[in-house]
């Protein structure tokens, strides 16, 4: 494929994962206004929130076969329309049950556009043939601080029912617009695939299973504390610290941000799983018992820096030992740690309460620490 077309191809999932963070933070964003509209517990809220993680599951198993059948540009571009829709039918709920029944459809296109874009990216990193894939998250990173940042202006002057349904309208302009440019060219075949030699399938033996395995619950506890504070850090800082809405909003939109950058800039220190854990421990302990709202948000940016390259870094590892199905046993249990955080949340919250429920997040930090510390000599011997 020429190299214009595998840039435009680049430029389009790029726009997706960026569109992606921007509609999922527009939707954390009013969590607490819907909160309150539905008249749900936390712990109500943690179970219509499930429904996000239950619709997902569904279709992260099923996505990749309809990939493999229809092609991951299509399915992406088909997902990207689900997800634009579906983020307009929270406002309309009036109960639990409701908001959870909607969340499904929500959590189903969430799930799929994400195994679909990232089978995608898989494709044209190998045919461009450089480790360009820490850009796409930063993208998602990216439209994840731009969505909460405009939740945050706007949640003084929209109602949660005008905002989602903007970010409707915004969504299917871009899917339309960038889809187009998927929808024209297939994914793109590396060299190897290319002349015919592509390497036999690599076989997991019981050590490299477990070493994958234990990869991919690094990823699951760091992406617990991402989920985690999309889901919960806005209702956090509005119920606990008496934040405005707007202000509120921008907790997520600074730990998005350090989670940009950081993956933007991929430093040593913080590509390293155990001093990454470490410091995302001591910056989400910092924000969830602060006793003020700028010490709040500070320990939201140590945060999103210690966890920003800790489930890239998680993935890689997983892949280099065990090529494609590393990395798809890894990612499962990483996503299955984002999706279902928040429910956890929600349950802790009625049984403790809010800022102590989110110090799971740090505990779980600390403890893909001491993962990362005890493997670390296993998986060095391990062949590649």
């Amino acid at each position: 494929m020429p190299g214009n077309d595998l840039t435009r191809l680049r430029i389009a999932l790029t726009t997706f994962f960026a569109l992606d963070g921007f509609i999922f933070a527009g939707w954390v964003v009013r969590i607490p206004a819907i909160k309150q509209q539905t008249g749900a517990s936390a712990s109500a809220l943690g179970l219509a929130l499930l429904g996000v993680s239950a619709g997902a599951v569904i279709t992260m198993m099923l996505t990749g076969r309809l990939c493999r059948r229809f092609g991951s540009h299509p399915v992406t571009v088909f997902c990207g329309v689900l997800l634009s829709f579906s983020v307009a039918l929270p406002p309309l709920t009036h109960s639990p049950l409701t908001l959870g029944a909607v969340l499904l459809v929500f959590g189903m296109a969430y799930g799929g556009i994400n195994v679909a874009f990232n089978s995608a990216a898989v494709d044209l990193v190998r045919a461009l043939g450089r480790p360009v894939m820490p850009s796409f998250h930063a993208a998602f990173s990216l439209g994840g601080m731009i969505g909460a940042g405009l939740g945050g202006l706007v949640a003084g002057a929209l109602s949660p029912t005008r905002h989602l349904l903007g970010l409707t309208t915004i969504g299917l302009i871009v899917t339309v617009l960038a889809g187009r440019t998927l929808l024209r060219h297939r994914p793109p075949t590396s060299p190897e695939n290319a002349s015919h030699t592509e390497p036999a399938p690599r076989r997991l033996d019981h050590r490299t299973r477990g070493l994958v395995i234990t990869f991919g619950l690094i990823a699951l506890c760091t992406a617990y504390g991402e989920g985690a504070l999309a889901d919960w850090s806005a209702l956090h800082l509005e119920q606990d610290l008496d934040a405005t809405p707007g202000v509120a909003a921008i907790g997520y939109s600074c730990f998005a941000l350090a989670m940009t950058v950081g993956r933007l800039t991929g430093t040593k220190l913080l590509e390293r799983l155990g001093q990454g854990g470490t410091t995302a421990a001591v910056g989400m302990l910092l924000g969830a018992l602060a006793p003020s709202l700028w010490v709040a948000l500070i320990g939201f940016v140590i945060t999103g820096l210690g966890l920003a390259n800790l489930f890239p870094v998680a993935i890689e590892r997983a892949g280099a030992l065990a090529g494609p199905d590393g990395v798809a046993i890894a990612s499962t249990l990483g996503y299955g740690g984002m999706l279902l955080g928040p429910p956890a949340i929600g349950f802790m919250a009625d049984w403790f309460s809010l800022p102590t429920a989110l110090t799971s997040v740090a505990a779980l930090a600390a403890l893909a620490t001491v993962i990362a510390f005890t493997t670390r000599r296993a998986a060095s011997r391990s062949p590649v």
